[in-house]
């Protein structure tokens, strides 16, 4: 199973992000321009309400949990209704990234995934929610981690409604038949990759679907205090650093022993591998464990346990945020609508039981949904322990070149695992790339 090309779209997707059940077609009105599936939530054979409604901006499956969230907005905003423009993903925020570089044509509210969060707020175009009646309080029931995320130069941008705390998925049924246990998959990351081996002894099952996976699993953990993902807490580049060292020398070990199925996350290859046993690991936010039962291996209930990262690493992996247009007319009643989804601990409970979205706030974590037995997972109570590592992970900042450099540490992992390049010296040349391109930025 060998594939190095992109998803193709059928399978295009992030996180919780797959093609939701028909709800009928979907008239496009060219919000935010270019054509998007856009409903209006109106009731049907009702008149529209005379005030102008709130512009909502999402991809799925946050679109569905907005309209199942209607009736309670309308017990909050009688008469005042919503209007949905509910785009894929990718087409969701390339529309929101046209309209800030045009200056118009922003939704007064819009959902914005993790990776897109620092960007859009260094843009000017989000509204500073800091100074906002009840931000406080609202702020204090989410899980520490996920207001982090939300914060930039002093400004909060955004709030959290679901998050992704990183876990491992293992086939059980894999690994007893290679007889490796889970402890020695999960005691470490040199563990881990050594169990691979062990694991594709006799042609066995690959390790996980990509070496670049295991790096971005390194470089999200052990990040200190302060500091980010790719910058330290002063805004300056840190890839000189032993997690980078670490998830590029271990990739290329992956790579050498043949233990990655070289296959993209959300591909065709990719999902058969998962249904077929040839992909023993994946390294995940929880959210995912939703999107194995239900709809991608639904047929491996019992084979499946899910547990900490390797070596009881915490790290983060995604998010959904909601964000006001900093110039929206309605600001008001946006955060009306924001305070409501990421202050609603039933409604994001009733979003996880439905979407797999994981809960931001604290308080939806007591419910006892969180301590039933998972058939899926072999009976383990797989959302308690999910519970237990997001309340683990600690803050990590954020960056408005995350994405950049991003792009530039995987341009050169690729020459480390397609062309032999030495680990060090692509960590020097990426360090040394996103040095100059940051200097841009700032002069």
């Amino acid at each position: 199973m060998r594939s190095d090309i992109s998803a193709p779209s059928s399978l295009l997707c992030k996180r919780f992000h797959k093609v939701a059940p028909s709800h009928g077609r979907r008239r496009a009105l060219g919000m935010l321009g270019g054509s998007a599936a856009t409903v209006s939530v109106a009731a049907h054979g009702r008149a529209q309400p005379a005030a102008a409604p709130l512009d909502i901006a999402a991809y799925p499956a946050l679109d569905q949990i907005l309209r199942d969230t209607r009736p309670r907005w309308q017990s909050i905003a009688p008469g005042f209704d919503i209007r949905l423009v509910a785009r894929e993903f990718g087409d969701h925020h390339s529309a929101l990234t046209a309209a800030m570089a045009a200056r118009k044509g922003l939704p007064d509210l819009m959902a914005v995934e993790f990776g897109f969060l620092a960007r859009f707020a260094a843009s000017g175009a989000l509204a500073d929610l800091s100074t906002l009646p009840g931000l406080a309080e609202l702020s204090a029931g989410v899980v520490p981690y996920a207001i982090a995320q939300c914060r930039l130069a002093g400004g909060l941008y955004a709030l959290p409604v679901d998050i992704g705390p990183g876990v491992s998925f293992i086939r059980a049924d894999l690994l007893e038949r290679a007889r490796i246990t889970e402890q020695q998959v999960l005691s470490s990351w040199e563990g881990f990759v050594e169990a691979g081996r062990l694991l594709r002894t006799a042609n066995g099952p690959y390790l996980l679907p990509h070496a670049r996976d295991l790096k971005d699993a390194i470089i999200r953990s052990a990040i200190e205090p302060g500091d980010g993902l790719y910058f330290d807490a002063k805004g300056r580049p840190r890839l000189d650093s032993e997690r980078f060292r670490l998830a590029f020398r271990l990739a290329r070990e992956v790579r050498r022993h043949d233990l990655d199925a070289r296959v993209s996350a959300w591909s065709n290859d990719w999902a058969e591998g998962l249904r077929r046993g040839r992909i023993a690991t994946l390294l995940m936010g929880a959210w995912f464990g939703g999107h194995l039962a239900n709809w991608l291996a639904p047929a491996t209930t019992g084979r499946w346990r899910t547990g900490e990262l390797p070596g009881g690493a915490r790290a983060s992996w995604g998010g959904s945020f909601y964000a006001i247009a900093a110039h929206s007319p309605k600001r008001e009643q946006a955060w009306a609508m924001l305070r409501l989804l990421a202050g609603d601990p039933a409604l994001q409970l009733d979003a996880f039981r439905r979407h797999d979205a994981f809960p931001a706030l604290q308080t939806a974590h007591q419910d006892p949904f969180f301590e039933e037995a998972m058939p899926f997972f072999g009976g383990q109570r797989a959302r308690r322990l999910w519970r237990e590592i997001a309340l683990a992970i600690p803050p990590v900042a954020v960056h408005r070149l995350d994405p950049l450099a991003e792009e530039i540490v995987n341009a050169e992992l690729d020459r480390v695992l397609m062309r032999g390049k030495d680990p060090e010296r692509a960590i020097e040349d990426a360090a040394r790339v996103l040095e100059r391109r940051a200097q841009r930025v700032r002069g």
